[in-house]
């Protein structure tokens, strides 16, 4: 199994456990779950951080292996080949390192960003309730 197959894997039967877990409310009828909007986007910019870091700092060593592969297969040493591979390997997992770290980052912006907006809505739609009541009166 691939990489990426074992993390779409994990990915689908995290988010079915995450469902059932995000959906239960505690005894006494509690919710257990409580997310502040400064805890996402905290989160969210751990996430910009670490996708900048890891495209400043994640190919640092891939110019250096790469000749050491090419110069090692020249040389008829078998490890070229693996070297070769791992390099290819060390690539493709930093992309998709940080592309789930742009999605992270992305997501949590948008989720603030909705919750927002829904606030607002909500306040809006309860100042409108209030002066209708207080006419009602």
């Amino acid at each position: 199994m691939s990489f990426e197959d074992e993390w779409r894997e994990a990915l689908r039967q995290s988010s079915a456990t995450a469902g059932t877990r995000l959906d239960h409310v505690a005894e006494g009828g509690k919710a257990d779950l409580v997310v502040k909007r400064d805890d996402l986007g905290a989160i969210g910019h751990d996430a910009y951080r670490l996708h900048t870091a890891m495209t400043k700092n994640g190919r640092h060593a891939h110019s250096s292996t790469a000749a050491a592969a090419t110069a090692l297969t020249n040389r008829n040493f078998t490890c070229g080949a693996a070297l070769t591979k791992v390099n290819r390997d060390w690539s493709t997992q930093l992309d998709t390192l940080k592309h789930a770290c742009a999605q992270i980052s992305n997501h949590l912006d948008y989720t603030q960003a909705a919750h927002a907006k829904d606030d607002q809505h909500i306040a809006g739609e309860l100042t409108a309730v209030s002066k209708i009541l207080k006419y009602w009166k």
